[in-house]
């Protein structure tokens, strides 16, 4: 009994196995690639290398 809150892992829906990868095109070069989501419609979709070059940089 007590405070247990069950925190198994914040209940995020990933399984254990192997990540889904997904074929796209970079928005950016036009380069295939693949990504660890399903692309949301509308939104660019960036390879490695444009990833990094678009990604905001941290102070």
């Amino acid at each position: 009994m007590g405070d247990y809150r069950g925190g198994g892992g914040g209940g995020r829906g990933f399984s254990s196995g192997p990540r889904e990868m997904h074929n796209v095109t970079c928005s950016d070069c036009g380069q295939q690639t693949q990504v660890p989501f399903k692309p949301t419609e509308g939104r660019p979709v960036y390879c490695r290398d444009c990833f990094a070059k678009h990604k905001p940089a941290r102070y």
